[in-house]
């Protein structure tokens, strides 16, 4: 069966900048400063595979409730759009320890849930989905996800390469192009309601 790589780098990007892994970094390191290697890799791993469960769910779940609430492909664009537009705007405006940190114990929910998988995520992924179908969408998240535990089971090597002031930096970066690309949701659903009429 052919598969588009193109295709797989277009879904792959929006996923990554809205996980924005490498601004997560010092947060994760923070929150698991405490912790031994070996229970630190089986955090790792099991946050990562409860990020995957929640997305998958929703993934599928989300468009069945959305189909029965009767939203549309253009509706949920320019709703998401926002969404992610708000987020994008807070990240760039505040601190992202202040917005991200959980205020709860470390564990499998405050780092799988809403550190690596949050709202813009999600929100990412229906977009994914309306643009280039469930296979690109999945694919796009499994990538993604990987890459989050690569980068978090290397996270001490990733920070002293990288330093914490790079990775707010590139933080910075990301939520300037979940910013664009929030934008470009906007305009595209927009676009289509005025043409449809």
């Amino acid at each position: 069966m052919y598969y588009d790589f193109t295709i797989f780098v277009l879904s792959f990007i929006p996923i990554f900048v809205a996980i924005d892994v490498l601004g997560l970094v010092p947060i994760f390191l923070s929150l698991t400063s405490d912790m031994k290697p070996p229970e630190k890799k089986k955090l790792i791993t099991d946050a990562t595979l409860t990020a995957l469960a929640v997305s998958l769910v929703f993934l599928f779940g989300g468009r069945m409730l959305f189909n029965f609430l009767g939203i549309t492909e253009n509706d949920f664009r320019v709703g998401g759009g926002i969404v992610l537009l708000v987020l994008a705007v807070v990240d760039l405006a505040f601190t992202n320890e202040k917005i991200r940190t959980p205020q709860t114990s470390v564990g499998v929910v405050p780092i799988g849930i809403p550190l690596i998988i949050g709202p813009a995520v999600l929100t990412t992924l229906l977009i994914v989905v309306d643009s280039y179908g469930y296979l690109a969408a999945v694919s796009g998240l499994l990538a993604n996800l990987f890459l989050v535990w690569l980068i978090f089971r290397y996270s001490d090597y990733i920070i002293r390469v990288m330093g914490e002031a790079g990775s707010k930096a590139f933080a910075k970066v990301a939520a300037l192009f979940m910013a664009a690309i929030a934008i470009k949701m906007i305009r595209i659903g927009l676009t289509a309601m005025i043409a449809a009429k």
